[in-house]
């Protein structure tokens, strides 16, 4: 099987040209796979398969073999794979994921490979307790915070529906933040049945934000497409910035915007880093 090594600002995973391919059993595949020591290494296995409603779907397993509903960063690396290999060679592309149909803007490219890349994520929606079925718009500051019991002890975070589910917390020193410890006390908390990744987030000026994240069924991550995207409509909506936001991970930048129509944009890079078979 032929695999190609991507990565969206350091969040890495194994793609594999399902046009061409045949995978079979592909959750335990991506844990063998994914084994930074005696596999490929990567944050996951991502499969790109023909799709009828879009120039290709995308399949995401996490590390752990757990299926994934949507990855930006993923996503992104999809669509350059799809542009920089004739799939689709045309400057709007329209990726098929289990959160729905994603359109993506090859933003940048050189030498005829895409380089920068604009997803529409769609609508993503604060679901803090409290804040379900109502527009971002319509929510107060003070309405978005959740307090939640970890260890003990009490943290106020904001929950974030951006196709997959999201934990926002404020965080001082990120530095010092022993995240293997608090991160997997968030993801498996009770009041996430489906777990969740949990953005922890200090805010610089109006318009940026740093962030670590640890991600469900892959642990902490270089970066986070849909998590950047939690993370920055939650301190908007919590008016501690405003729109655009650069969100600044571990990888990289990663821009998130929001149209008129309530739509979240996401601009980031992405790159091929080798090929192989195995």
């Amino acid at each position: 099987m032929r695999f190609t090594k991507m990565h969206g600002i350091g969040n890495d995973y194994i793609y594999v040209n399902c046009f061409e391919e045949t995978v079979q059993d592909p959750g335990p595949l991506a844990v063998r796979l994914s084994d930074r020591h005696f596999g490929i290494g990567g944050d996951g296995l991502i499969l790109i398969c023909p799709d009828p409603e879009a120039d290709a779907r995308m399949e995401m397993y996490n590390a752990d073999g757990s299926r994934g509903a949507m990855c930006g960063n993923g996503v992104r690396c999809v669509a350059k794979y799809v542009f920089d290999h004739g799939i689709a060679h045309k400057s709007v592309l329209r990726i098929a994921t289990d959160a729905g149909v994603k359109i993506i803007h090859v933003a940048g490219e050189k030498d005829g490979k895409a380089v920068l890349l604009t997803v529409n994520m769609g609508e993503a929606h604060i679901v803090s307790r409290g804040c379900e079925g109502r527009p971002a718009s319509e929510l107060d500051p003070g309405d978005v915070w959740e307090p939640i019991e970890i260890s003990g002890r009490t943290f106020q975070m904001i929950a974030v529906d951006v196709g997959n589910p999201h934990a926002v917390v404020l965080w001082k020193d990120l530095e010092r933040l022993r995240i293997t410890d608090v991160g997997p006390q968030f993801e498996n908390h009770e009041r996430f049945p489906d777990r969740t990744n949990t953005e922890f987030v200090e805010v610089k000026d109006d318009h940026r934000i740093r962030m670590r994240v640890w991600e469900r069924g892959s642990g902490e991550t270089l970066a986070c497409g849909t998590g950047a995207c939690a993370a920055a409509l939650a301190c908007v909506c919590a008016g501690l910035v405003k729109f655009p936001v650069t969100v600044e991970l571990l990888g990289g930048e990663l821009k998130i915007e929001k149209t008129d129509l309530g739509e979240i944009l996401m601009t980031g890079e992405a790159a091929e880093v080798f090929t192989g078979e195995v």
